[in-house]
Formats: structure tokens, sequence, C-alpha cells
């Protein structure tokens, strides 16, 4: 993201930047989403400082530097900025000295401020960033919030994974995304699914067409994004193959990184497929609660016959006894 980008959303994030000096370096690049402080860098301290991080001045740093001498204050500047950095960010709208300003317009950083406090711009700055630098990667097929989870729906072309959105919104469920979802990874372990703008709530419906589903069942009928938590894989019923008819192991499914638990839903006539991708969310839900009905019954079934082998093997006569 480069700190031009950035500049441009400060009413987005409420951050609201001012651009006070190094209007050149507006191009710079920032590479990683991690804020760093100076710290003990404008003491001498400066190896630890990361390329690419935008590094942010508060009180203490600005007090700090305002206790040096003129020439002190001035090389511990210049070696800063002899250091790869995106921007400076000085927090609580506090005054620059006036070295701090000069320095950043002779290095070409952009330095910026704002009136937030240093922990709120921090966080709001580190969402932002963590947001727009997320790996992300565009997917066919239908993402629904049913219940809460999010449940992305995929298959080939034709199979019928529209018809079974429009089924689950006809249930009470949300839709978020037909056809295309846009996939991004947030914390190296959160995956958020949203809708292109342009086809946001919408729905094809082959011999039927687009259908806005906002229109036909009201705002509460879809959402821009959700977190994907479950994958259904629809898929034409093969009578050659064997099922999961037990569901004792989890398969998972890799997206950008993170493996996602999978279901594989056979589609044949006479099988209504929403109800079990329904049933498939339902169930998810229960075993992130810790309850697997599959386990749960194992277990009852290997208590039962360990019981039965118990009473067996006291029934069983002693040698001697014959």
């Amino acid at each position: 993201m480069s700190v031009g980008s950035l500049l441009g959303a400060r009413g987005a994030t409420g951050l609201d930047l001012d651009l006070l000096a190094g209007a050149a370096g507006l191009e710079r690049r920032i590479s990683l989403p991690y804020i760093q402080k100076t710290g003990l860098a404008l003491a001498g301290f400066d190896e630890y400082l990361r390329a690419g991080r935008v590094l942010i001045f508060g009180e203490s740093e600005i007090r700090f530097l305002e206790h040096l001498a003129a020439p002190e204050r001035l090389q511990a500047l210049r070696r800063l900025f002899g250091r790869d950095l995106p921007c400076v960010m000085v927090t609580m709208g506090l005054e620059a000295p006036p070295e701090l300003a000069a320095e950043a317009e002779r290095a070409g950083v952009p330095l910026l401020r704002t009136a937030l406090p240093t922990p709120m711009a921090i966080g709001r700055l580190t969402i932002l960033l963590e947001d727009r630098m997320a790996p992300r990667e565009t997917r066919h097929g239908v993402l629904m919030d049913i219940l809460g989870l999010g449940v992305f729906i995929t298959g080939e072309s034709g199979i019928g994974k529209s018809e079974c959105a429009l089924d689950l919104v006809v249930r009470g469920h949300r839709l978020v995304a037909d056809d295309t979802v846009e996939v991004r990874c947030r914390s190296q372990s959160i995956l958020i699914g949203t809708c292109p703008e342009l086809t946001r709530h919408h729905i094809e419906i082959r011999g039927i067409g687009l259908i806005n589903v906002t229109d036909l069942f009201g705002v509460s009928a879809t959402r821009s994004s959700k977190r994907i938590e479950l994958t259904v894989q629809l898929e034409r019923w093969d009578p050659e193959r064997e099922y999961d008819r037990l569901g004792l192991d989890v398969a998972t499914v890799d997206m950008l990184g993170v493996n996602l638990p999978l279901v594989t839903m056979p589609v044949a006539p006479g099988r209504n497929v929403a109800m079990l991708v329904e049933v498939a969310a339902r169930n998810q839900i229960l075993r992130t609660r810790g309850r697997h009905a599959a386990r749960l019954l194992t277990r009852k079934l290997e208590r039962r016959l360990e019981r039965l082998g118990d009473r067996h093997a006291d029934d069983d006569p002693e040698p001697g006894d014959l």
C-alpha cells in the first residue's frame, strides 16, 4: 500500500491525517501492517527499525527530541531517516520540531500527523493495513450466512448452487455473494468473503435470469461480508462411489493457506440440497461447541460392547468347575 493511498483513506479510517512534509515520497510503499515506535532508535539503537513499516512518533519521542541539543537532535534524525522508512506519523496533534519536518522533506519521507492518541492511532492504522494488505483471491461459488455460520457452497457450473442459495434465503438465511466470491485472509487464519460491488445482492437463476434478493426478500436477506467457516462441495451423485455415511473423519480444504472443514454433498433427484446444507451448517456449529454426534455415538457403542464383553466373561465357567 502506498503512503498516498493511506493519506487518501484518512476519512474512511477516522485517522484524519495531515501531510506536514515529504510530499515527494507519497509513492513509498508500506509492505508490513505492523506499526513500529522509535523506542531507543533516537538514542542510537536504530538497527531494530524495519523497512516497510510505519514509524510512530508519540509524546515521549517528541519530548525526547525537544530535550536534545540541536546538533544531537539533527544527528539522531538523520540516522533515523537513513533507514528505509515508508512514512513517519506524529500522533496527538503534536507540533513536530522544525528539524523533523526538514529532515523528512530532505529524505523524501512523508511526515503525517493525526489528532488521535497514540494507542487509538496504532489500532486504527493496523486494522486498515491488515485489511488492505491481506492475501486475497476470487473464487467461484456461493457464500451464505446460515445461522451465523459462513458457508461457502462450491461445485461445477450448473449443478444448482444458485438455486440452493435461493432456497436457503426463502428458509430465512442470508446471501453474501453469488457466483463470484472475493476472499481475503486476515491474521493468517480468518477468511472473509465479500461480493463484488457490481453484482451485490443479485442471484442468477437459469430460466428466470437475474433477481435482486434485497428487493424481493428485504434488506435482512443479505449482508455485505461474512467470515467463511465451512465449505460444502456439491457434486453429481456417482453410484460407483462410496460416500461417507458416519462422518467420523473431518475432511478439509485449503483456502489461502487456511484449512476449512469440507462436506461433500452428492446431488441427485429427490434430495433437498438446501435442507441438507442447512443441516450441515447446524452440525458444524455443534462440532465447534464440542458435540460431535458420530463420535459420541461411537463411544456409546464402545462402552456397551465393553459391558457385554465383561458380562460374557463373568458367565464363562472356570476350568475347575468343569
